[in-house]
């Protein structure tokens, strides 16, 4: 394995530019875990989910680390706007794909909807009940915006309404989603109107949560917002619209427990099976058995799980969030659904070089050159390029400025837990092209 040159400039850095540094670590790492969120990842962001596209590059670069990659994702492998469908496109031949083995493997849903690369996908601690439900929601989303869309300020006509219901409602199987990007886009620069369209949608949610309570269902949901604002006790913040800003434009109704914190570990424990024939947590568990509570996520890695074993695990998302507290004096809200499971990694790799330390002052492992040792990274692809309006980084602040906090206003802030290691700000396109030479390792 090739040296490293300097103990120095290769501890973590923060909010990095330099992606062959980058490439240069994880290509001198020998244990590597790739986990990535899809949507303005790998693929722009989009109004409608039914224009998306994966480049066929990515999708063999992703073959090619098999067992070192898998996605993490609020949306689903299945369905008319999975992301299989996009790997059929890219490779001309969804028969192709699936004898070859080329879908992406991971989890959909948050952490419920299991996929191996040869497209099988199971359900792990879904009840039928559930699912019955679930199946139900989206004509459900369907006939309550219907209704919103003939009154006022719309006041479509019947075909405008029923084009636009088959962009906005996701009938995705685990995780029915409202995407309102096709309704604000008719709104123009209103941005008290986008506000109050996302009231409406926010009501229709807790509407069909309303119902499934009523189904003998309590407890089985929650809705997730994206992006947030984090969470409190009444659930996550809606990200409200304001001037500069669109705020939460997915309103998705999922599976309490379908987090993409808690995926973590259900693909720790598929990955360490892969190396020992042994799930450190069982070969049934689900994200839906897990704890809640990060300290608690955190305690559970490190009392089932080999630390010898333990990868080096790279987060890769677009969507964390952070804007003032108009509630606290000096303080931010932060969120995004990628939040989470990022944190999550980056703690694991600061709990394991800890516990590697320690094992070092004790005589163990005294050949691990723990200056020198990436445990994990977090890594921020700018989806901003897209069609969507999000906050986006300001490159030459970034590059020429000491202090980087203003030029990833809305993204971070000083006082944030979450160290953002690299950043991509040229989008998925810059981050695809990374991720084809990365690639090249495991060929």
């Amino acid at each position: 394995m090739p040296q490293r040159s300097s103990s120095t400039e290769l501890k973590a850095p923060q909010f990095s530019l330099d992606h062959q540094l980058l490439l240069d670590v994880l290509n001198d790492v020998e244990n590597v875990l790739l986990i990535q969120d899809l949507d303005g990842v790998c693929m722009g962001l989009v109004r409608d989910p039914l224009t998306r596209s994966l480049s066929a590059c990515y999708i063999e670069a992703a073959k090619k680390m098999a067992g070192h990659f898998y996605v993490l994702s609020n949306g689903e492998h299945i369905g008319k706007r999975g992301v299989n469908r996009l790997v059929d496109q890219a490779l001309g031949s969804a028969v192709l794909a699936q004898e070859k083995g080329m879908y992406l493997p991971g989890l959909g849903g948050g952490g419920v909807q299991w996929q191996d690369a040869y497209g099988q996908v199971s359900l792990a601690g879904v009840s039928a009940a559930e699912l019955e439900f679930l199946k139900s929601v989206p004509e459900k989303f369907r006939n309550a915006l219907g209704k919103l869309l003939s009154n006022k300020p719309f006041s479509l006509d019947s075909n405008a309404i029923e084009h636009l219901l088959e962009v906005i409602v996701l009938d995705n199987q685990v995780s029915p989603t409202i995407n309102v990007n096709s309704v604000s886009a008719l709104m123009g620069e209103e941005w008290e109107a986008h506000l109050d369209l996302q009231q409406a949608v926010k009501m229709i949610l807790e509407d069909v949560m309303a119902q499934a309570a009523s189904a003998a269902l309590m407890g089985s949901f929650f809705i997730h917002y994206a992006p947030n604002l984090g969470s409190s006790s009444q659930g996550e913040r809606v990200k409200w619209a304001t001037q500069t800003d669109p705020g939460t434009t997915d309103f998705q109704f999922m599976l309490r427990g379908a987090t993409k914190e808690v995926g973590v570990l259900v693909i720790l424990n598929r990955y360490y099976y892969q190396l020992t024939g042994e799930y450190p947590l069982g070969a049934r568990f689900n994200a839906r058995q897990a704890p809640r509570d990060h300290d608690a996520l955190v305690a559970l890695v490190c009392n089932h799980f080999d630390p010898a074993l333990m990868p080096c695990i790279v987060g890769i998302g677009d969507t964390i969030t952070s804007q003032p507290n108009p509630g606290s004096s000096g303080g931010c809200l932060r969120g995004g659904s990628d939040r989470d499971f990022l944190t999550l990694i980056q703690a694991l790799g600061r709990r394991f070089r800890l516990n590697r330390r320690s094992d070092i002052e004790s005589g163990v492992g005294s050949d691990i050159e723990l200056d020198i040792e990436l445990d994990s990274a977090v890594i921020f692809i700018d989806s901003s390029g897209g069609e969507l309006n999000r906050p986006a980084i300001d490159v030459k602040k970034l590059e020429y400025s000491s202090e980087p906090w203003s030029s990833v206003h809305g993204i971070s802030d000083p006082d944030d837990p979450l160290q953002v290691n690299f950043v991509f700000a040229g989008g998925h396109q810059q981050y695809v092209e990374f991720f084809c030479k990365l690639a090249s390792r495991f060929s």
